[in-house]
C-alpha cells in the first residue's frame, strides 16, 4: 500500500514537470487571448512585467519626421526619444536595428458587441482588442448605441461592455430621436463623460434613421458643444425603395444589397449633409467613405473651404463588389455592410483621394457577424447582418497598398493610421505620437517581413474574413500597448482589464476660427434693413 502511494506520487510528479516544459498550443494562446471562448475559464497569462522598455536603434516615425533614435519608457509613457540612450540593468531592451517604430494605430471606427438586426457583433470589447493588437491597433473609438434614445443608458450599457478591454478605448455616440432631454444629454456626454464626437445615421429606415430636421438640430447643438458631427451617409428613403424593387424581381441574395444601394445614393446623402453642415457652419465628418460619388462631393467641399473629413475603411480601399456575387451563399454574405463594397475603380479612387489628401484617415468599420449570423438572411438579403472584419487587418493592408505601391511616404502612413485620428478626436499628442511625454503605445514594423491573412488563424471570433488569403508585404513583429509588449514573436499576451477609457475633450483644431466665420457672416447680411413708410 505505501508502495503504491510513493509510486502514485513520483508519476503525479513526473506528469507535472513533462506538463511544465511542454510548449504552450495555439489553442492555449488562444485561451490567454481569450479568443473563441469565455476568458473566465482561461490562465491569464502575465505580460512583460518590467515597467521599463527601451526601444534600441530603430527608425522612429512620426507624421511629421522620422529619424534613428532611442526610445525609452517607463510605466507606460515615452520618457525619452533619441540616440543612445543608457540605461540600467532593470530594463527590458528590444532591438529595432532596421526596423520602423511607429504609434501604435487608432481606428476611428468599430462596432464591438453591438446589437444589431436581431444579432450581436461576435467580437467583444476582449476578442476584438485583442485581434486589433495583433495587428498594430492599440487604441480604437466605438460608438454607443442608445437605449430607447437615451445616451447616458446607451453610455452605462457600453460601459459595462467595456470593462474587459485590454486596450485603451474612447467612445462615439448615436443619436436616434431628438427632443429636449436628448439635448441636454448631449452636454452631459460632452462635458462630463469625454465625449466630442456624435453620430447621425441618414440610412436605416425605421430603425436607426434619422430625417434631414433632426440633422439639423443635431449639427447646431453639436456646434455649441463643440463636438464632431458624424454622418452615416446614404439616402435611407431610396435604399427602401431599392430594397422593395430589388424583392420584387426575385433578387434576393447578397447581391441584391448592393443593387439596391448604389453609389448614386451615398453621393446624395454626403452632399446634403455636407450643405447642411456649411448652413450650420460646423465641422463634419463622413465616416465609411465607399465611393467616387461621395468622395467627390467631399473633394468639392474641402476646395471651398469647408471643414469636412472623409474617412475610407479598408474594405473600400482594397476590395471590390465581385466577392457579393459568389454562388456560395456564406462566401457572398460575409461582403454584405453598408454602404455597400463597390464596383471596381471605387476602391482604386479612394486610395488616390487618401494619398492626396482629400480623404484624412482610415477605419475599418470592424463589426464582425459569423456565417451563423449572416444566414438568417438566406431568402432575404434585407436580413443579413451588415458588417464586415478589419481592426487586425487594417495596418498591414493599408501598408501593403498604400505605402508598397509608393503612393503614399512612411510618415503619410502614421499620419493616417494613427496621428490624424489623434488630432481630430483631440487626444493628440497624448496619442498618436512616438514624443517625450505620449503614452507608449507603440509598434514595432519590418518592412521586410510578409503576411498571410487567414480566417483560420486570425484573432477575431468570427469564422470568416473578407480578405482570408491575402498575402503582402510589411508586418508588425511588436505591439505595445501602454508600456506592456502584448504582440510579440507571432504570440499574444493581453489581460482583460488592462485597457482605459480616453477622454476626448471638446473644440478640436476643426473648430478653430468658426466664431470669427460666424462673425463675418453677420456682418455681411447687410440686415435687418430700417424701412419706413412712403407717405
Amino acid at each position: 500500500m505505501a508502495y503504491s502511494s510513493i509510486s502514485l506520487c513520483l508519476l503525479s510528479f513526473l506528469l507535472l514537470l513533462l506538463f511544465a516544459f511542454l510548449p504552450l498550443s495555439q489553442s492555449d494562446q488562444f485561451c490567454d487571448a481569450g479568443i473563441g471562448i469565455q476568458e473566465s475559464t482561461c490562465r491569464v497569462s502575465s505580460t512583460t512585467s518590467s515597467s521599463k522598455l527601451l526601444i534600441k536603434g530603430g527608425i522612429v516615425v512620426n507624421a511629421h519626421q522620422q529619424e534613428i533614435a532611442d526610445v525609452y519608457v517607463e510605466d507606460g509613457i515615452i520618457v525619452a526619444v533619441k540616440p543612445n540612450i543608457k540605461v540600467g540593468d532593470d530594463v527590458t531592451a528590444l532591438d529595432a536595428t532596421g526596423k520602423y517604430v511607429m504609434p501604435g494605430g487608432i481606428d476611428p471606427h468599430t462596432h464591438l458587441a453591438m446589437g444589431f438586426m436581431d444579432a450581436e457583433t461576435v467580437d467583444d470589447f476582449f476578442s476584438g482588442q485583442a485581434a486589433a493588437l495583433a495587428g498594430g491597433t492599440t487604441m480604437h473609438i466605438d460608438f454607443v448605441i442608445p437605449v430607447n434614445g437615451s445616451l447616458v443608458a446607451g453610455l452605462e450599457a457600453y460601459e459595462k461592455k467595456a470593462k474587459k478591454s485590454c486596450m485603451d478605448y474612447g467612445f462615439h455616440v448615436a443619436i436616434t430621436k431628438w427632443d429636449e432631454s436628448v439635448s441636454r444629454e448631449m452636454e452631459i456626454m460632452v462635458k462630463e463623460k469625454g465625449i466630442n464626437s456624435f453620430k447621425f445615421f441618414m440610412a436605416y429606415k425605421g430603425i436607426l434613421m434619422i430625417n434631414d430636421e433632426l440633422l439639423l438640430q443635431g449639427l447646431k447643438r453639436c456646434k455649441s458643444l463643440g463636438a464632431l458631427a458624424m454622418v452615416h451617409a446614404e439616402n435611407g428613403d431610396a435604399v427602401f425603395e431599392g430594397q422593395e424593387r430589388m424583392i420584387e424581381l426575385g433578387i434576393t441574395g447578397p447581391e441584391g444589397h448592393t443593387l439596391s444601394r448604389p453609389a448614386v445614393l451615398e453621393g446624395e446623402a454626403t452632399a446634403r449633409a455636407i450643405r447642411l453642415a456649411r448652413f450650420v457652419n460646423t465641422p463634419l465628418y463622413v465616416v465609411h467613405v465607399m465611393s467616387i460619388d461621395a468622395m467627390e462631393e467631399i473633394a468639392k467641399a474641402r476646395k471651398s473651404g469647408q471643414r469636412v473629413i472623409g474617412e475610407p475603411v479598408v474594405s473600400g480601399l482594397v476590395l471590390d463588389d465581385s466577392g457579393l456575387w459568389d454562388p456560395d451563399f456564406i462566401t457572398a454574405a460575409k461582403y454584405v455592410m453598408s454602404p455597400p463594397i463597390r464596383e471596381s475603380g471605387h476602391d482604386k479612387a479612394l486610395q488616390a483621394a487618401l494619398s492626396n489628401g482629400v480623404l484624412q484617415l482610415v477605419g475599418t468599420d470592424h463589426c464582425t457577424f459569423n456565417s451563423t449570423q449572416k444566414a438568417f438572411g438566406i431568402n432575404d438579403f434585407r436580413k443579413i447582418p451588415n458588417g464586415v472584419n478589419g481592426i487586425e487587418e487594417r495596418m498591414h493592408l493599408v501598408w501593403d497598398t498604400m505605402v508598397e505601391s509608393g503612393q503614399i511616404s512612411v510618415t503619410d502612413y502614421v499620419q493616417i493610421t494613427s496621428t490624424e485620428c489623434a488630432r481630430i478626436f483631440n487626444i493628440y499628442p497624448r496619442k498618436g505620437a512616438i514624443l517625450a511625454g505620449s503614452d507608449a503605445d507603440i509598434i514595432i514594423f519590418n518592412p521586410n517581413a510578409s503576411f498571410e491573412i487567414s480566417a483560420s488563424s486570425h484573432h477575431s471570433r468570427s469564422d470568416t474574413n473578407v480578405y482570408d488569403g491575402r498575402k503582402g508585404k510589411g508586418k508588425v513583429e511588436v505591439t505595445i500597448a501602454g508600456g506592456r509588449v502584448v504582440w510579440q514573436g507571432d504570440e499574444l499576451k493581453v489581460v482583460p482589464g488592462a485597457g482605459k477609457y480616453i477622454e476626448m475633450p471638446p473644440f478640436s483644431y476643426l473648430f478653430n476660427g468658426i466664431d470669427k466665420a460666424d462673425a463675418r457672416y453677420l456682418s455681411s447680411l447687410r440686415a435687418p434693413v430700417k424701412r419706413f413708410l412712403a407717405s
